[in-house]
């Protein structure tokens, strides 16, 4: 009796399942989106308009409504262009692709120097945003900052980001073990936000990482906090040794024995953060 039921039945689970998981990918999608408003609003008229004509059987209107769907559902890709936009460059990212294609002693020796970089930047309590290209060109944002193509030093970073530098304002683009462009224009995140504190580098690293799959680091102004924006999703005011750590389970392989080390190898660069922290001091 029961095998029978669920021959009968098994493809009804299936399918709630198949919708309980697309809505709740929709639900992660809008949330806390200016996009999550309209779709709540047309739901809650789309269910109203719905429960008034059949339960007073109006016609005319019925024909009317049943048209205006299908307008609407031509204009929703247009409405939710940033929120579409967003979830097709997620599935986009294949992270098993990056992972086959990733070489760790060279991921090792960038994000050595990165993490100088940002230690030391944090220290001096200068404004710094970099994004890390993945499997999704970054080359709209190159196109708005300046072109360098240089190898990634420390020195290179502190020059860029300090604060009478030419370059200072925007954002840093790392491809191939490479800085491709300074002084990018990244596309500002449009969700609200309950920090209403939150800047523009944290707003613009957040931007980026929800329209594309890179990972950005914002050192603040204000503090001196490192943060690590990935998805959409931001870490803030990391600790130095936590940060290192979540570049290492990033960007490194996700061997146990290999983070070990690599975390310890990084670690060896703590010492030398502390050189020459007086240089750069804004005036």
């Amino acid at each position: 009796m029961d095998w029978s039921f669920i021959q009968n039945n098994w493809r009804y689970v299936i399918e709630i399942l198949i919708m309980t998981i697309g809505i709740y990918q929709i639900y992660r999608a809008f949330k806390a989106t200016r996009g999550a408003r309209i779709l709540v609003g047309l739901v809650v008229i789309l269910v109203v308009l719905t429960g008034l004509l059949q339960l007073f059987k109006f016609q005319v209107i019925t024909w009317i409504v049943t048209r205006a769907m299908l307008v609407l559902l031509v204009m929703l890709p247009v409405i939710f262009q940033p929120e579409i936009r967003m979830a097709l460059a997620r599935v986009g990212s294949s992270r098993w692709l990056d992972w086959l294609l990733r070489n760790d002693s060279r991921q090792i020796d960038l994000l050595e120097s990165v993490n100088e970089a940002i230690v030391m930047l944090s220290k001096k309590r200068i404004g710094a945003l970099f994004a890390f290209e993945r499997n999704i060109s970054l080359k709209p944002q190159q196109d708005t900052g300046v072109t360098l193509n240089a190898e990634f030093t420390p020195e290179l970073a502190m020059s860029v980001f300090y604060p009478k530098s030419p370059l200072h304002d925007g954002g840093i683009i790392l491809a191939d073990e490479k800085v491709i462009a300074a002084a990018c224009v990244f596309p500002v995140s449009q969700r609200e936000l309950a920090d209403r504190s939150t800047g523009l580098r944290h707003r613009a690293a957040m931007g980026i990482t929800e329209e594309t799959d890179a990972v950005c680091v914002v050192v603040s102004e204000e503090t001196g906090a490192i943060s690590i924006c990935r998805d959409g999703m931001m870490e803030r005011d990391l600790e130095e040794e936590v940060f290192r750590e979540r570049m290492a389970e990033i960007f490194l392989s996700n061997n146990d024995t290999d983070e070990k080390g690599v975390s310890e190898k990084l670690g060896t660069e703590d010492g030398r953060a502390d050189t020459g922290d007086g240089d750069l001091d804004a005036d």
